[in-house]
C-alpha cells in the first residue's frame, strides 16, 4: 500500500503543525528513484518528484495566470486524451487539476491508462459546495476507498447554501477553518492498478461556460513558498530529466495508435501523419478538432 504521508509530514502533525504538514505533501512522493512519474495539470508549482509535466494551457486563468514552470520535460495537451503510450509512466500525479474536468470518466481512465499507480487531489465535496470555484465542473469525495463524484450542473450547485454560507459564515471558515485544517477539506486518493470511482449523476453535462470573474487562486508568496520553492528544486531529478528522450513517450492523440517522430520543427505520427508543433521546446499535442 502506498503511505499517505512523509515521516515529516506525520511528526509536523503530532505537533499541531496542520499547515506546514500540509506544505509539505507536495514533496512527498511514495515511489522509488527509479520510478517515472508523470504530473498532468502542472502548472506553476510542480511536484519536485515529477520527471515529466503535462498541461492544457501556456497560459490560463484556472491557475491565476501564474507562469507554467518549464524545467523538466513538458508536453501540452489534455488528460482526457493523454498523448502518451500506454504504462509509461510508473506514478502519475494529478493535483488540482480532476475538478476541472467535464468528462471525468475519460480523465480517470486516462490516467490507468498511462501509469501503474498514482495521486488525486481535489477539494472535497462539502467545500466546493458551500465555497465554489467559477472552473470547477465536479465535486469530489472519498468513501470506503472510492471516488464519489457529482457532476455540477453549473458552477454553484447549490445557490441557495452558497448565499447562507457567503452571508455570515465565509470570512470565519474561509479565512480561518479551511486554511487551519487542510486535510479536513481536501480529498488525497493514492490508487494502485486501478481508480475506484463513482459518478452519482452521469447524465448531467458540466460543460457549461464558466463565467468571468477571478479563476483559481495563485500560490502562495513570502518565506514558506520561497522555501517550498528552494527543496522543490534541491529534490528534483534534474540530471535524469535532462536525459528523458520525451518522444519515445509520446503517442498520437489524434488516432491514438501512432508513435511520434521528429519532423522540422514539429513532430509527425507516423501513423496517421498528423503534425504537431513544437514551440521552444514543448510538444504540443493537442488532437486536431478535439477539446476536453
Amino acid at each position: 500500500m502506498l503511505e499517505s504521508e512523509s515521516s515529516l509530514m506525520r511528526l509536523a502533525r503530532a505537533v499541531g503543525w496542520e499547515r506546514m504538514a500540509w506544505a509539505l505533501r507536495r514533496l512527498h512522493c511514495p515511489v522509488p528513484p527509479q520510478a517515472l512519474v508523470l504530473e498532468v495539470g502542472s502548472g506553476g508549482n510542480p511536484y519536485a518528484r515529477a520527471n515529466v509535466l503535462l498541461d492544457a494551457y501556456e497560459e490560463t486563468r484556472h491557475r491565476h495566470w501564474v507562469p507554467l514552470v518549464t524545467d523538466r520535460p513538458l508536453v501540452l495537451g489534455f488528460v482526457e486524451r493523454l498523448p502518451f503510450r500506454d504504462h509509461a509512466f510508473d506514478f502519475v500525479i494529478a493535483s488540482h487539476v480532476l475538478e476541472h474536468s467535464a468528462q471525468p470518466e475519460l480523465f480517470l481512465t486516462e490516467l490507468q491508462r498511462v501509469a501503474r499507480a498514482g495521486y488525486i487531489e481535489t477539494p472535497d465535496a462539502f467545500m466546493e459546495r458551500v465555497n465554489p470555484y467559477r472552473d470547477h465542473r465536479l465535486e469530489v469525495t472519498c468513501r470506503d476507498g472510492r471516488l464519489v463524484i457529482f457532476k455540477k450542473p453549473g458552477w454553484r450547485a447549490d445557490e441557495t447554501v452558497v448565499e447562507l454560507y457567503e452571508h455570515q459564515a465565509k470570512p470565519l471558515v474561509a479565512g480561518g477553518l479551511i486554511p487551519g485544517h487542510p486535510f479536513a477539506f481536501h480529498v488525497r486518493y493514492y490508487w494502485e492498478n486501478r481508480i475506484e470511482f463513482a459518478l452519482v449523476n452521469p447524465d448531467v453535462h458540466c460543460d457549461w461556460q464558466a463565467p468571468e470573474g477571478a479563476g483559481m487562486v495563485s500560490h502562495s508568496a513570502g518565506v514558506k513558498a520561497g522555501i517550498l520553492n528552494g527543496l522543490r528544486h534541491a529534490l528534483s531529478q534534474h540530471s535524469r530529466n535532462r536525459a528523458i528522450d520525451l518522444l519515445s513517450l509520446l503517442r498520437c492523440p489524434t488516432c491514438r495508435a501512432g508513435t511520434i517522430a521528429s519532423a522540422g520543427e514539429g513532430c509527425v505520427c507516423t501513423a496517421c501523419n498528423a503534425t504537431y508543433p513544437i514551440r521552444n521546446g514543448v510538444p504540443v499535442m493537442r488532437a486536431a478538432g478535439w477539446k476536453a
